[in-house]
């Protein structure tokens, strides 16, 4: 797990200066502490801040092929590395290191641009033919490792984090608009936007070349569900299921480090640790977040797991004053406004994970995408019946079934359940139908800008951004099936494994890894029926099905509980705005990043005060806020207030 930043020039540019390089590379020093790499090849420069996994001695990088006319940079780890050393040995490469790395310059001359379709990993890649004269740039399937480029005095400049980037004085800083807008409405930005003017990311899957005639991008996977449908009994489907997450753990435990787990205490982090528990001869170390509002606790299910492994086990609480305090640094790390405080204990994890002597961690993220085990798929479900049969007697009795872990459920008060669930289903066909109520929940924040700013975010059209990223053959398949591939391409991708995976790991420079965004996970739970995902308002069929033997059964039986952390709440005490806090949201601070309306943000800022903001809306327009403005400080007027509060 790295950081790589570098520079392509065109003709007629000027190449790239090494002091340019090394400045973006020392932006990134927190992904890579363990050493730094340069290579300046006429019209490229590549950069690499190094985390060291596998081959600690001799995997340093950038890294070349036997003549040294193929570089790379490279941020992840391949894991089916070895498999692909032994083959390309037959093929008569010659290797002079025992690192993952190696296997990418190797296995590009022998497959071309295609090479990538061989990994199995989790990267961002810049690689530079000098033969040929091209820059390649990939990010592996499903978005779990970044990459960022922006055009810079005429010259492609491009790094794993934005920082980087705004290490070159060339690009001016800016927030823009439709990011913002993307943010504030699906948590994340879209496709290759983000919420700097003029910096785009690579999305998920896709490959990128540069070279004298231009650049080229390309779609090389992606989740599909128009393949046939797998044809086998439940029974066997499972089993086969449980081999593949045995064989992903396997892979994804390869390093020359210690490996540890997170232990959520729900289904899928207790898939993993029991997977590595009973399936490898790798020993056990769990990690666990706890906290003292028991609306969010889950250690008492995390310690049944504990006991059912006897795990090596720690946890860490995460306090409303330890979540105050580290938000200015976890806002910093994401580069992008949050509609949640939920990062940071993540963050405050990896930093107890770094504290232990771990470098990397296996988590459950990707289990609910791929296997339909969020509320929003249940909510879509239960929406499209009551709008196939709005008589229904049983539709009381399901709504009370929803959201068991709340203390105030939107299905509690009647009038609330009939707005709230009764609401646009005359749109049940429509893409985005399953997230409509939280695009409007979140979407809240809008009537806190100032009149000019949010002229622009509301001409930013949603629905058309999601028919931008949306595959041919869409309309087509099952209902859940059109919410699992949203869901992938939105929160998960944009959100979950960046805001809240990849930086706030990297952020301890831990290396965090998804068994279950393996590709082969995925490409054999998008050809299951969708009976098998979700069965009424029974998630993961499937899933419990395949490892409910070797899981207590309280684990089994539990209904999904999403992983949330206090939010507004965490930011008062003794009954004032913690002092940062408020000085960030004076009037004049407000007046001076010239965003948010004052007035409209001094009567939320009471209203949390006073311990009234008990709902999702409030409780994001105020993060999101707050996010903004610690954004805006940090990375537009370049200040560092306060990376500790």
């Amino acid at each position: 797990m790295c950081g790589i930043a570098g520079l392509w020039s065109p003709p007629g540019a000027p190449p790239p200066r090494a002091e340019e390089v090394r400045a973006m590379v020392a932006a990134l020093h927190h992904r890579g502490p363990d050493g730094h790499g340069l290579r300046i090849d006429g019209p490229v420069g590549l950069g690499h801040a190094r985390l060291s996994i596998i081959d600690l001695e001799g995997g340093a990088q950038p890294l070349a092929n036997e003549d040294e006319r193929i570089w790379v940079s490279f941020n992840g780890e391949i894991f089916n590395y070895p498999e692909l050393r032994t083959e390309l040995i037959a093929q008569g490469h010659r290797f002079r290191t025992a690192s993952d790395t190696e296997v990418l310059v190797h296995l590009y001359e022998q497959h071309g641009d295609e090479f990538v379709e061989r990994l199995n990993g989790q990267f961002a890649i810049a690689l530079w033919d000098g033969v040929r004269r091209r820059l390649v740039l990939a990010r592996d399937r499903v978005g779990i490792r970044p990459l960022f480029h922006a055009e810079v005095d005429g010259r492609f400049a491009f790094a794993s984090e934005v920082k980087g980037l705004f290490a070159l004085p060339g690009l001016a800083r800016r927030l823009d608009a439709s990011g913002l807008a993307a943010t504030f409405s699906y948590w994340a930005p879209m496709g290759t936007g983000t919420v700097f003017e003029g910096v785009e990311q690579l999305p998920p899957g896709h490959l990128l070349v540069l070279d004298a005639a231009g650049r080229q991008q390309r779609c090389y996977w992606d989740w599909r569900f128009d393949a046939p449908r797998l044809r086998a009994s439940d029974d066997e489907l499972a089993e086969r299921l449980h081999a593949l997450m045995v064989d992903a753990v396997r892979l994804q435990l390869r390093a020359d480090v210690p490996v540890g787990a997170y232990l959520s205490g729900g289904l899928d982090s207790s898939i993993i640790t029991t997977l590595i528990a009973r399936h490898t001869d790798t020993p056990l170390r769990s990690f666990s977040l706890t906290f003292d509002d028991a609306e969010f606790d889950e250690s008492t299910h995390q310690q049944v797991l504990v006991r059912h492994l006897n795990t090596d086990h720690s946890s860490m609480r995460a306090t409303r004053d330890a979540i105050a305090a580290a938000f200015p640094r976890t806002v910093w790390h994401a580069e992008v406004p949050l509609v949640r405080t939920a990062p940071t204990p993540m963050m405050l994890l990896a930093d107890s994970v770094r504290a232990a002597g771990y470098k990397v961690v296996l988590t459950g993220e990707g289990a609910d995408e791929a296997f339909g085990g969020y509320d929003l798929f249940k909510e879509a479900a239960l929406r499209r019946f009551v709008a196939r049969r709005p008589g229904s007697r049983w539709r009381a009795a399901l709504l009370g079934r929803l959201y068991p872990y709340l203390s105030t459920s939107p299905a509690a008060a009647r009038s609330l359940t009939q707005s709230y669930f009764g609401s646009g289903l005359e749109d049940v066909d429509e893409p985005g139908f399953a997230h409509a109520m939280r695009l409007a929940t979140t979407r809240r924040v809008f009537q806190f800008f100032r009149p000019e700013w949010r002229e622009k975010l509301l001409a930013w059209d949603p629905a058309e951004a999601l028919a931008h990223v949306l595959p041919d053959g869409f309309a087509q398949w099952q209902p859940l099936e059109r919410d699992q591939y949203v869901e992938a391409h939105t929160l998960m991708s944009g959100y979950l494994l960046a805001a809240q995976g990849d930086r706030m790991a990297m952020a301890a420079s831990i290396e965090a890894r998804f068994p279950f965004l393996d590709h082969r996970v995925i490409e054999f739970a998008c050809r299951l029926p969708p009976r098998l995902k979700l069965r009424g308002l029974y998630e993961k069929v499937l899933l419990k099905r395949a490892f409910g033997r070797e899981l207590p059964a309280s684990i089994t039986r539990r209904s999904k509980q999403p992983y949330r952390a206090p939010d507004s709440a965490c930011f008062f005490e003794h009954g004032a705005a913690r002092p940062w806090v408020a000085e960030l949201l004076a009037p004049s601070s407000l007046d001076r990043a010239g965003l948010f309306e004052p007035a409209a943000v001094a009567k939320l800022v009471e209203k949390c005060r006073a311990g009234r903001a008990i709902g999702f809306g409030d409780n994001m327009a105020f993060v999101g806020i707050l996010s903004t403005m610690l954004l805006q400080r940090q990375h537009i007027e370049g200040s560092a207030f306060p990376l500790s509060a």
